[in-house]
């Protein structure tokens, strides 16, 4: 067994592992904790009532952190003729056509998320790949496969987020850093909590979260009401 750091031990102290916290007070304890000297992030960790090897159970989705990730997104932009000039003036980091598609094809991968209009599916269904296991591909469902670039590009630089539950039916994701105000952390949350919630498959009968946990980076999680 790993001994934890001597950080960590100090963090753990200042955790009932016993209680269930409200959102308030548990963002009120993690401000107290000590940190790792970056910083790092406040993530949510959900475990579900869903059986992940039905389809019809899969939890997938987007939100829009009201304040944002805290982190730089870089964004790149697949499209042709005229929608090139509305990413670029949208301010996407990287945009083309069959040009970036061969970038990314020779090794290229300097951004985080890919948006990209209908037409240049065909043609990028051949990076399925390389973009697939970073979670990258550009998907309908998480609004990156659109005519509407601009509108796209805002809500990612803006703090969109994609969610999705895993094979052990959990879904974990930043909802920010630990540097944030306390009130931001605690909007950031609410709004992911709610979002996953009107996410429930009408398949899941019953109870649909089992357990939400909210931790910072490299330190003790905290266990939320539901």
């Amino acid at each position: 067994m790993n001994k934890r750091s001597k950080r960590y031990q100090i963090s753990e102290k200042t955790v009932d592992h016993a209680k269930v916290y409200t959102l308030a007070e548990a963002v009120a304890v993690i401000k107290k904790m000590a940190l790792p000297k970056f910083g790092g992030s406040v993530d949510l960790h959900f475990h579900l009532n869903i059986d992940s090897k039905k389809s019809d159970q899969m939890v997938r989705g987007t939100v829009v952190l009201p304040h944002g990730t805290g982190k730089t997104v870089r964004v790149a932009v697949f499209c042709r003729g005229e929608q090139e000039r509305a990413a670029r003036e949208s301010h996407a980091d990287f945009v083309g056509g069959q040009e970036l598609i061969d970038k990314v094809a020779g090794g290229f991968l300097d951004f985080d998320c890919a948006i990209a209009t209908p037409d240049m599916m065909k043609d990028l269904s051949k990076l399925g790949k390389i973009l697939g296991p970073r979670g990258l591909m550009p998907s309908p469902k998480t609004g990156t496969v659109t005519t509407d670039i601009a509108k796209a590009i805002e809500d990612v630089k803006k703090g969109k987020v994609e969610f999705r539950v895993d094979k052990q039916g959990g879904v974990h994701l930043s909802v920010g850093k630990v540097v944030f105000d306390e009130d931001k952390i605690i909007e950031n949350a609410s709004r992911v909590i709610d979002a996953l919630n009107e996410a429930k498959p009408a398949s899941v009968k019953g109870k649909f979260v089992n357990n939400i946990s909210i931790s910072a980076s490299m330190n003790p999680g905290l266990r939320l009401a539901l």
